[in-house]
């Protein structure tokens, strides 16, 4: 499979909905971008590291945070992604930060416990 990289911060049923999508697929690695209160509060019985952020910072010191964290921890050529959680200066961020590291993209969901490549 490939790496998931998943905003992880705010929207109501969002954290269930990575959850859901983390159990979906056997995936190399995951990455879960998220906040401070996200790291407390967040759990899974899947094996993940996460990226914390402060929402709080300019689009660019996330994308600057975001790309240092990634550098050299995935192999592949492409990786699924998935914003169902986070805002939208977030999601540029990331998505930035994804396409400046050389990544191809793949937005993913999950229904009924099913992987969703849109």
């Amino acid at each position: 499979m490939t790496s998931l990289i998943a905003c992880l911060t705010t929207g109501k049923g969002s954290w269930a909905a990575v959850s859901e999508l983390m159990n979906s697929e056997n995936w190399t690695k995951i990455f879960l971008i998220t906040n401070k209160f996200g790291t407390e509060k967040f759990t899974s019985n899947k094996e993940f590291s996460f990226i914390i952020i402060d929402p709080d910072s300019e689009l660019d010191e996330i994308k600057k945070t975001v790309i240092r964290e990634l550098k050299g921890k995935i192999l592949d050529t492409e990786v699924a992604f998935n914003m169902m959680s986070g805002t939208g200066k977030e999601h540029m961020a990331i998505l930035s930060a994804i396409l400046n590291s050389g990544f191809g993209v793949r937005l993913v969901t999950s229904e009924n416990k099913r992987l969703i490549v849109h």
